[in-house]
């Protein structure tokens, strides 16, 4: 098991689900069930749909991207 600090747009998921309630598998699946779209489009709904603040926002979208992408 890795002992190093977790980087990058995971970094913020504990954030994330403490402020929002939701776990963030949840917030991945609403971002996967909007593809294909945009980044900004992505991080645009999140924020106006769901109240979330940008940078929570674009950690999801960066992260569900990634993998998408991957």
């Amino acid at each position: 098991m890795s002992t190093e600090p977790i980087k990058g747009p995971a970094s913020y998921f504990p954030s994330i689900e403490k402020k929002y309630g939701r776990p963030i598998g949840e917030w991945q699946q609403i971002v996967r069930d909007r593809l294909p779209a945009k980044h900004m489009d992505l991080v645009s709904m999140l924020k106006a749909e769901h109240g979330m603040g940008h940078g929570h926002a674009t950690a999801i979208v960066a992260y569900v991207l990634s993998k998408e992408n991957a």
